[in-house]
């Protein structure tokens, strides 16, 4: 393996400051924290327009990255990462919530569009791909009529946060899982809610 072959880019999806730090929106933010407990490390740093912090995990290096722009603009620190670190995008993992899957369900897959969610679509505009892992965290839709915009940027629950601890553990265990044996065996191990799992 290269250098460049063993070195990868986690990013976590969010937006910045304290009014924001418990919204369902930050989700990714909250897996990539809960990676750098595991690996004990903090952030320390700011590169790029995010704040990092690095690990080195079974021979591989991790540039665990929050951006610190707002959500729709992810893709300036993203993209600087990238390019700086000279990572292959198959290297690169961005970590997001998904209305589309029920709170609990991880979905760890190769690339595709942003459906919607502005933090990726700005990170697949910067790279000119739309090739490159990611892992989806669901955080179900909201009833009734509210607006999926409105529901983002509202607080998990008490009874949510109790769903997402183990979620978040398993999320940690699956971008570990995709470094060290590959996207294919992480998507085999981790997608899914965790019940219906063999």
């Amino acid at each position: 393996m290269s250098e460049a072959d063993e070195r990868f880019v986690i990013v976590g999806l969010g937006n910045p400051g304290r009014d924001y730090r418990a919204n369902r929106h930050n989700v990714g933010f909250m897996a990539i924290d809960r990676l750098a407990e595991h690996l004990g490390v903090k952030f320390t740093r700011m590169e790029f327009r995010a704040i990092v912090t690095k690990a080195n995990y079974q021979e591989r290096q991790l540039v665990l990255a929050k951006p610190q722009t707002f959500m729709n603009l992810s893709g300036q620190a993203a993209g600087a990462l990238v390019r700086y670190y000279k990572v292959p995008l198959t290297n690169l993992l961005v970590a997001y919530d998904d209305v589309d899957l029920p709170l609990g369900t991880l979905r760890l897959r190769p690339g595709g569009g942003s459906a919607g969610q502005k933090g990726m679509a700005s990170i697949i505009e910067r790279l000119g791909s739309q090739d490159f892992p990611r892992l989806r965290l669901g955080i179900g839709r909201p009833s009734g009529r509210m607006d999926a915009a409105a529901y983002v940027l509202q607080d998990f629950s008490a009874a949510e946060i109790e769903i997402l601890k183990p979620t978040l553990q398993r999320a940690s265990e699956a971008i570990l899982t995709y470094v060290t044996r590959g996207l294919d065996a992480a998507m085999n191990e981790y997608n899914g809610n965790g019940q219906d799992l063999p």
